[in-house]
């Protein structure tokens, strides 16, 4: 074996067992995990879209911004992250309407800031959301795997050749149909049957995993980078690590504030709401 792809498979190993443990462990752990996710995304996007160069004010607010949400995640119980987040990526988009400020400025402070809470609300602090978080890794993981092994086993026509040009639709459609296996295999082992509810969550995830793939892989061409950084031994970054997650764990976030928006309804647990409880 390869000194690389052994180096690949030990820092996976670690990776998933640290995360894992924090998402048995609930709470604060891994509202740690989730505020250290935000904050090396956010250093991440700083160095390849070079904010610090474009503007200094504009990068210190960024910085500013993902500790204040990420501290509001880590001293309180979160309520507060959310509008408070709102509140400061608005503040960075005047300087950018303005042409003051890169409009990479907010962009990086709304994907960094939302990473960090949307995680957090998914695993909440109840044990639905142990379930839900499991739910969404099966989907996210599930997808990413299947979607490299079926795109290499049968090839065909390329999904966005101009953005990654090894992505074929025969691995974005095996990717998604293992999200959605995945998902359902984990309702199952927790509840004796699922609704309908689940496999269209489960669906919705899959293929917002890969358009966060896509979207990263599209930032990295736009600024000529190979990786989004170094931090994670013979993987890169950890925007090369989490994007589909964090993108799945957007559109679960969004998805469920849009429902509460138009129902009217009020979301106790966001974990709850993606299990269809």
């Amino acid at each position: 074996m390869a000194q690389e792809l052994r180096l690949r498979i030990y820092s996976a190993i670690v990776l998933a067992a640290i995360v894992l443990a924090a998402t048995w462990i609930g709470g604060l752990a891994f509202r740690i995990v989730a505020s250290v996710i935000g904050l090396l995304v956010y250093y991440e996007w700083s160095m390849i879209t070079g904010l610090a160069e474009k503007s200094v004010r504009g990068n210190a607010w960024g910085w500013f911004s993902v500790v204040a949400v990420t501290a509001t995640l880590l001293l309180t119980s979160g309520e507060m992250a959310v509008p408070l987040f709102a509140g400061l990526v608005l503040t960075a988009a005047l300087p950018a309407i303005a042409g003051r400020w890169s409009w990479w400025q907010p962009g990086g402070i709304f994907y960094a800031g939302l990473s960090a809470i949307s995680l957090s609300a998914i695993r909440g602090e109840d044990s639905l959301g142990f379930t839900a978080m499991l739910f969404v890794f099966a989907v996210v993981w599930g997808t990413d795997i299947l979607a490299y092994f079926v795109g290499r086993a049968l090839g065909g026509p390329k999904l966005a050749p101009k953005i990654s040009p090894g992505k074929t639709w025969s691995g974005a459609i095996g990717g998604t149909v293992a999200g959605v296996a995945g998902g359902i295999a984990v309702a199952l082992a927790y509840f004796q049957s699922v609704a309908l509810w689940v496999p269209a969550v489960a669906f919705a995830l899959s293929v917002s995993s890969q358009i966060g793939d896509l979207f990263e892989s599209f930032i990295k061409r736009r600024f000529g980078v190979k990786d989004s950084g170094r931090i994670i031994p013979g993987h890169g970054g950890i925007m090369d690590r989490v994007d589909g997650l964090v993108f799945a764990c957007f559109s679960a976030f969004l998805l469920a504030v849009g429902y509460s928006a138009v129902t009217g309804a009020g979301i106790d647990s966001l974990g709850g709401f993606l299990l269809g409880l």
